[in-house]
């Protein structure tokens, strides 16, 4: 049967109960730019703004039904990562997306919780690099999670160990007053992105990002600019945040639309 072409992302991502980060963040997001998600959980979550509990993976078997049940049904190209709850699902995932050579693939390295909750273990992060990493078109470290990845390297050479055509790294800060991002093709540094710097704290904006990043890329937009008006929709999303728990502020990903 003839495969339909379809504007959709496949997401593998974390169940968050309070709403802000994985699957949930994917899916808002990605509906933003009028992009079909095709969800399937990694991993099942205790936690809430303040901090993470415990996780909960999927079984590696069922994981695999999930993800050969909607390629062999619906077409996708781009698929994005966000949580992964285990060496052995690093594994599985990248045997999965290696099946396919086309494939567009976005990876938010989750390694740390925007609580400061570690979430990988150091045999995960080596996994990560020998053997996902190298089948992404980009990944979206922030700084911590770039010096877990590549420890001891500077800024350039660490993102270049990790062998991905495209990384763009997240910064808190880069004064008291702005926020630089830093989007990288191989080692070279294409272009800096700048913000004024929010007060508070955010549950969720590294999700908004890739997710939005990897919606974009679906509808046939470059890397570079995709991560432009990611950066600039996940701004947007934290200057309208919402606070819903005792600690972290929701994204807004209702507002505003599709920029």
């Amino acid at each position: 049967m003839e495969r339909l072409s379809a504007d959709t992302v496949l997401l593998f991502s974390g169940l968050d109960p309070s709403g802000a980060a994985g699957i949930a963040a994917d899916i808002e997001t990605i509906n933003q730019f009028g992009v079909t998600s095709l969800p399937i959980i990694t991993t099942l979550t205790a936690q809430n703004t303040q901090k993470v509990l415990s996780l909960e993976p999927t079984n590696n078997l069922f994981l695999n039904d999930q993800f050969r049940l909607i390629d062999d049904d619906i077409y996708f190209k781009t698929v994005k990562i966000g949580l992964l709850g285990s060496l052995s699902q690093i594994e599985t995932i990248s045997r999965l997306l290696s099946t396919r050579k086309d494939f567009v693939i976005i990876l938010d390295p989750i390694i740390m919780s925007s609580s400061n909750n570690e979430l990988s273990s150091n045999d995960m992060i080596d996994m990560m690099k020998k053997a996902l990493i190298p089948l992404c078109t980009l990944i979206t470290p922030n700084l911590e999670e770039l010096k877990l990845l590549a420890p001891g390297l500077d800024e350039k050479l660490a993102v270049k160990s990790l062998n991905c055509p495209w990384t763009l790294i997240t910064t808190s800060d880069s004064s008291e007053i702005e926020i630089e991002h830093r989007l990288y093709h191989y080692s070279d540094l294409i272009r800096k992105f700048s913000y004024k710097k929010l007060p508070g704290k955010y549950h969720g904006s590294g999700c908004t990002l890739s997710s939005a990043i990897s919606a974009l890329m679906a509808s046939g937009v470059e890397v570079e600019e995709a991560s432009r008006r990611g950066l600039d929709y996940t701004y947007q999303t934290l200057l309208n945040a919402k606070k819903l728990g005792k600690m972290q502020y929701h994204p807004n990903r209702t507002y505003p639309k599709q920029l």
